[in-house]
């Protein structure tokens, strides 16, 4: 378990370095962020996970919509402030079910401990960026938490229940509507 976790985090570290400097290179970009300023657009639709969509959308001071799968950590879960206690509701990586023994919630209460230190690394650099561009001190979460909208991608057909807000919207699994068969 734990070779898995360090490998995983080294791969998602690397994942965030390229996303973070595409989203650098974005920010940075005068003439775009013109465009973007003077089309004055209503919304911003992005995947949070990207983290610049966020602070895009505070930037341009528009609503936003998220449209995603999950997030590492727990994040939209703090970001919506659903309740998500570790006790009850399993965390990633540790392939627990929503009914767990209490050496299973034991285990699930030490992921989630433990989520602190690897994920602040995560999040740190985007942070730094917002302040740079918002020129104003904004955690992850805060930037997250206005998202007007979540298009959550799953479904409880395919995962364990768990709490959720009124703008967090399931659009996947069960809940897409039944399409056509294709033709010969």
């Amino acid at each position: 378990l734990l070779n898995i976790i360090i490998t995983m985090y080294q791969n998602v570290m690397e994942i965030f370095r390229f996303f973070f400097t595409t989203c650098e290179s974005l920010l940075h970009n005068e003439e775009t962020m013109q465009y973007l300023r003077e089309s004055k657009f209503d919304v911003l639709f992005t995947d949070p996970i990207l983290m610049c969509g966020p602070i895009l959308a505070d930037y341009l001071s528009v609503p936003s919509v998220y449209f995603l799968r999950g997030f590492p950590c727990g994040m939209d879960s703090k970001a919506t402030q659903c309740p998500s206690p570790p006790s009850y509701v399993p965390r990633l990586f540790l392939s627990n079910s929503d009914s767990m023994t209490f050496a299973h919630r034991v285990k699930n209460m030490l992921g989630n401990v433990l989520e602190f230190f690897y994920c602040q690394p995560l999040f740190a650099q985007f942070e730094e960026l917002a302040y740079e561009i918002l020129q104003k001190k904004v955690t992850a979460t805060e930037l997250l938490s206005r998202g007007s909208v979540w298009l959550m991608r799953y479904d409880f057909a395919f995962e364990f229940p768990r709490p959720t807000m009124p703008n967090m919207v399931f659009i996947g699994g069960i809940n897409c509507a039944q399409k056509n068969k294709l033709s010969q």
